[in-house]
């Protein structure tokens, strides 16, 4: 059976292929290879540039032109001239090698410059800095920006609402009122400090051969200052040098990466819980769009589909995140190879990322304001006010002022005209009864839209 994004057992190529075509540029099989060929390239260039070995001192030209061209950009029919030589060797990496040589080897490229591709390196040099580099392009041009487009347009939706005053639920009960604007600010504020944090994660990379210690290196070359060399190499490539490894980079940044990105998610799974819940109880609308569907037998429904399908694709994406970081900080000895297959999963992880940035942004874009609907919430729950009546109580020093009010109100409804009364017989000077008396649910927001404004 051809693969298809019809045949695809991957949703991420199957039913949402069209969405990740940036991200797979990168993550693909072919994405990584692409990665393997400019480091193996730009390694050669840079013990050409400086490691003053005398067999790479007068590359020609046109050698010197296919390595950079191969450390910029590898033609795209690079993947599978190394994927025919990987089936001869079994070895995916030393397939990258072989290519490499047979580029240099036809533009001239003498046996010696060729014994130079791979010198000294384990696979695991060429790997770590290729999954850093698409880790690092990743954050920067897909993550980032995904993320802030949905900080955009909350920040948007808590200052235009800044003012709107909303119901409080705590428990699922009417509680303390608030405005539709500050709840809003509160995940921008937390999405917010997460885009930050995805951010500040340093992304690090090591090539320090077999083992960590620049065995081969120093044995072939003893007045090489080879940590220095390599330090240099890894960090021409945008990446942080770590000096200790065994032969793999312990992976304790992806780690780290991961589970920033999972927090994200997590607080956006808490948005799309509540959004899902304030289009439920009318507080926002979504608007039709035309000739979608939103049952197969009810007519009259438009169903929260964006904030469930991103809420779906956030918790797979949790799941191999969270695995990445508790599994691949863990290697037997110096090395095993049980990284290797969860890393090429990497792509998999962001791709339900991203398929939920995209579905939950969509989502905020459909849905709008009931005024009319908060603000009838509002004057069906004066009971709210009992929580400011006990504490100016308790203010002027009266007596058991949270169980008189707990004895008027406790689980059940309270009228405006009960709560007026109730105040009138209060022992406050007639200032604090007028202030008290001009509370509503409405106007009993305290800084709420002051911190909706900031945001």
């Amino acid at each position: 059976m051809a693969l298809t994004p019809l045949t695809a057992l991957s949703p991420v190529d199957g039913r949402y292929a069209s969405k990740l075509d940036s991200l797979r540029a990168g993550f693909s099989e072919a994405g990584l290879i692409a990665h393997r060929v400019r480091i193996e390239a730009a390694w050669l260039i840079h013990l050409a540039e400086t490691a003053r070995i005398p067999q790479l001192q007068a590359l020609a030209p046109r050698v010197r032109d296919v390595l950079k061209r191969l450390a910029a950009s590898p033609t795209a029919d690079a993947a599978e001239s190394v994927k025919k030589i990987e089936q001869r060797t079994n070895h995916d990496v030393k397939a990258v090698e072989y290519y490499v040589r047979e580029q240099l080897a036809a533009a001239g490229a003498t046996a010696g410059t060729l014994e130079f591709v791979h010198f000294a390196c384990t696979s695991e040099d060429i790997n770590n800095l290729s999954y850093a580099c698409m880790l690092r392009d990743a954050r920067a041009g897909l993550l980032v920006p995904g993320l802030a487009v949905i900080v955009q347009a909350l920040r948007t939706l808590a200052r235009e609402s800044a003012d709107l005053p909303m119901l409080g639920r705590t428990h699922g009960q009417p509680a303390t009122p608030t405005t539709l604007g500050k709840e809003v600010a509160n995940f921008a504020a937390r999405l917010q400090r997460i885009e930050r944090g995805i951010g500040q994660v340093e992304i690090l990379g090591k090539f320090n051969g077999a083992t960590g210690n620049f065995n081969a290196h120093r044995v072939a070359f003893p007045q090489t200052d080879w940590p220095a060399v390599a330090r240099g190499f890894v960090q021409s490539v945008g990446l942080a040098d770590n000096p200790y490894t065994t032969q793999i980079e312990p992976h304790d940044w992806i780690a780290e990466l991961c589970d920033a990105i999972a927090r994200g998610n997590t607080v956006l799974i808490g948005l799309c819980r509540d959004l899902w819940g304030y289009i439920s109880l009318g507080t926002f609308r979504q608007r039709i769009i035309e000739g979608e569907v939103g049952s197969s037998t009810m007519p009259h429904k438009v169903n929260p589909i964006d904030f469930e399908n991103a809420e779906g694709n956030l918790g797979i994406a949790n799941a191999l995140l969270r695995h990445f970081s508790e599994k691949l900080p863990i290697s037997r000895w110096q090395r095993d190879l049980t990284d290797s297959t969860v890393l090429r999963n990497l792509g998999v992880a962001l791709g339900h990322t991203l398929i939920a940035y995209e579905s939950l942004a969509r989502g905020l874009a459909k849905i709008e304001v009931d005024a009319e609907r908060i603000a009838r919430d509002l004057d069906n729950a004066w009971e709210v006010l009992t929580e400011a009546v006990q504490t100016v109580m308790r203010a002027h020093g009266i007596a058991n002022a949270y169980e008189q009010m707990k004895a008027l109100a406790r689980g059940q409804g309270i009228t405006q005209a009960a709560l007026l009364a109730f105040i009138d017989q209060l022992a406050l000077p007639a200032h604090e009864k007028a202030r008290l008396k001009a509370l509503t649910p409405s106007n009993y927001t305290g800084f709420a839209a002051d911190l909706a404004r900031k945001i």
